[in-house]
């Protein structure tokens, strides 16, 4: 029996929605899914790493057996790290002129600076970058990752199908592509060179081209 496992996927909670599957975590070399990851709309920082034990999948919406407490106390999906002494990088100025800094007030602000965040406190500025939480060993595939041929790009990834017993993919499931008028189509996992780093097939731009449309 197969299992869909789609990018952009609602998933629920048994109480309640917790989010949308934004990336899926692999094992390269097994070939397996190993996670989903789950995250809020619009907060990525809630983001957290579900075990594929944990899911019921359906070709519209991801089923969590847990509640919501049990989902924010699974691994988070984003790894924060604090930079000390990092220059106050928000664009507004000298820190002493911005509200929270010197004599100003103690609330502080925050900015966005090379994909991370920049906070401040009285006399002291550290900055705070994010990265992507990836189990070691295994490799990571998000909704505007790119599906490589053998010859060039051939569309983007719109999921993968699975084993339901094991959990190893048996298709990428491939995104509307450009060049055969926009279809899906399901591509076997013989015709895959790597999941390592992305996904990159063992076949031309042509032979993708010639594979049945999904209905």
């Amino acid at each position: 029996m197969a299992t869909e496992y789609t990018l952009g996927a609602s998933a629920s909670c048994s109480d309640g929605h917790c989010g949308e599957v934004v990336r899926v975590i692999l094992d390269p070399a097994a070939r397996t899914v190993t996670h989903l990851v789950v995250e809020p709309r619009h907060r990525p920082v809630d983001g957290r790493l579900v075990p594929v034990a944990m899911i019921d999948a359906g070709t519209s919406e991801i089923g969590l057996r847990c509640t919501l407490a049990e989902f924010d106390r699974l691994d988070a999906s984003e790894e924060i790290e604090f930079v000390e002494g990092a220059d106050y990088g928000g664009g507004y100025g000298s820190p002493d002129a911005v509200q929270g800094y010197g004599n100003v007030g103690a609330m502080g602000v925050g900015a966005s600076s090379s994909g991370g965040t920049i906070g401040g406190s009285l006399g002291h500025h550290r900055a705070t970058v994010s990265t992507d939480a990836v189990p070691e060993g295994e490799s990571e595939v998000g909704a505007h990752e790119r599906v490589h041929a053998t010859d060039g790009e051939v569309g983007r990834l719109k999921g993968f199908a699975v084993d339901s017993a094991d959990h190893r993919v048996t298709y990428v499931l491939l995104r509307e592509g450009h060049l055969w008028g926009h279809k899906d189509v399901a591509i076997p996992v013989s015709a895959v060179a790597s999941l390592d780093d992305g996904v990159w097939l063992n076949i031309t731009k042509k032979q993708v081209q010639e594979l049945p449309p999904r209905t």
